[in-house]
C-alpha cells in the first residue's frame, strides 16, 4: 500500500478521504533528519513544515510533495525538480480565514484591545475604559493591500463592502482591479494608506519590500499588518519605528525566525499584536486545505497529474519514473 507522509495531522475529513488509498503516517518530528528518514519510503508528502533538500535525494519512491495551503516556500523547488517530483498546492482555500484575521487585528489595534484588556484586569473598570477616549473607528480609512491574489482580494472585498474602507492595492500584474479597488505604486500606497496589509508571496523581489525607507514614508498613525512572510519586512527598521512611535502599530503573524523567540522585542510593545502564524488556520480552512491536499494526493496515486501542479517542467522527468494518465 502506498505511504502518505504528512508533516502534521490532517482534518478528519481529509484522513477519511485517504483511507483505503494509502497508509497515512504523521511525521514523528519536524527536524530535517527525521523528515528525510521517514520520507525515504513515501509515495506522497503532505507539507505543513519546511522540507530539507536532502529529503528528495533519497526518496526514490516519492511522486509528489503537496502543500497543505498555498505558499510554496516550504518546498525546495530545485531539489524537487532535480528528483522529478511533482509539486502541488491548494490555493485560495484559506483566503477567507486570513482576510477575517486581518480585519480582526486592525480593529484590535484601533480599539487598543491589548491595553484595554491589560488595564481592565490589573487596574479595574475605569482604567480599562479610559483608553476608549483615544480609540478610533475603522470606517473611512484607506487600506493598502500589497499583493492582490486570493487573500488580497478577500481582504479588499471585506474592507470595501463590510467596513466602508477605501481600498488601494499594488500587485505585479496590475491587471484590471476588482470592484472598489484602485491601483497605486508601492511607494504611493505606503504613503497614503492608514492600514498596510502584506499579502504577497515571498520572492526575491518582495524580500525586504517594506524597507527602512518605506517604513519612514508611512503615516504617523499607520498600521502594518503582515500575513505574508516575515522576510518581506525589515525587522530592525520596524522595531526602530515602533520604539520611536513613528507609526501607529503592527499586527504580525509571520516572522523571519519561527517560532519567534520569547525575548524578541516585538513582545514588548502594547501596540503590536503577535500571532503564531495562524491567520489562515480555522476549523473550516483546515478542512478545506486537508481535503484539497488529499484530493491531489489521490490523483497522483491514480496515475494522474494534480490539478494545481506547480512545476510542469518536471512532467517528462516524472513520466520516466512513473506512468501518468494525462
Amino acid at each position: 500500500m502506498p505511504k502518505i507522509l504528512s508533516t502534521h495531522p490532517l482534518h478528519p475529513r481529509a484522513s477519511a478521504k485517504l483511507a483505503g488509498a494509502g497508509q497515512l503516517v504523521i511525521a514523528s518530528a519536524l527536524d530535517a533528519a527525521t523528515l528525510t528518514r521517514e520520507a525515504k519510503d513515501s509515495d506522497i508528502v503532505i507539507v505543513r513544515a519546511p522540507l530539507p533538500p536532502a529529503l528528495f535525494e533519497g526518496a526514490w519512491k516519492l511522486r509528489a510533495a503537496i502543500r497543505h495551503g498555498a505558499g510554496l516556500d516550504m518546498i525546495p523547488m530545485e531539489a524537487a525538480a532535480a528528483a522529478g517530483v511533482l509539486v502541488a498546492n491548494v490555493p485560495a482555500v484559506n483566503a477567507r480565514s486570513v482576510a477575517e484575521h486581518v480585519m480582526f487585528t486592525a480593529l484590535a489595534l484601533l480599539r487598543q484591545f491589548r491595553r484595554v484588556d491589560r488595564d481592565l484586569r490589573a487596574k479595574g473598570w475605569l482604567a480599562g475604559r479610559e483608553h476608549a477616549n483615544t480609540n478610533v473607528e475603522l470606517a473611512g480609512k484607506t487600506i493598502g493591500i500589497v499583493g492582490l491574489g486570493a487573500v488580497g482580494q478577500a481582504v479588499g472585498h471585506i474592507a470595501a463592502h463590510g467596513f466602508d474602507l477605501k481600498v488601494v492595492a499594488t500587485t505585479r500584474s496590475m491587471q484590471p482591479a476588482p470592484d472598489k479597488v484602485g491601483f497605486l505604486s508601492i511607494d504611493a500606497l505606503v504613503e497614503q494608506s492608514d492600514i498596510i496589509v502584506l499579502c504577497c508571496p515571498l520572492t526575491p523581489e518582495t524580500r525586504g519590500l517594506i524597507s527602512r525607507e518605506r517604513i519612514a514614508r508611512m503615516k504617523p498613525n499607520a498600521l502594518l499588518i503582515n500575513v505574508s512572510r516575515g522576510p518581506v519586512v525589515d525587522d530592525d527598521a520596524l522595531i526602530e519605528a515602533l520604539r520611536e512611535r513613528r507609526i501607529g502599530g503592527a499586527a504580525l503573524d509571520v516572522f523571519s525566525t519561527q517560532p519567534l523567540p520569547s525575548n524578541h522585542p516585538y513582545f514588548g510593545f502594547d501596540n503590536v499584536i503577535i500571532t503564531p502564524h495562524m491567520a489562515g488556520i480555522t476549523e473550516e480552512s483546515m478542512m478545506r486545505m486537508g481535503v484539497g491536499a488529499a484530493g491531489e494526493a489521490l490523483l497522483v496515486l491514480a496515475g494522474k497529474l494534480p490539478v494545481n501542479l506547480r512545476n510542469p517542467e518536471v512532467v517528462d522527468h516524472y513520466r520516466r519514473r512513473f506512468p501518468v494518465d494525462i
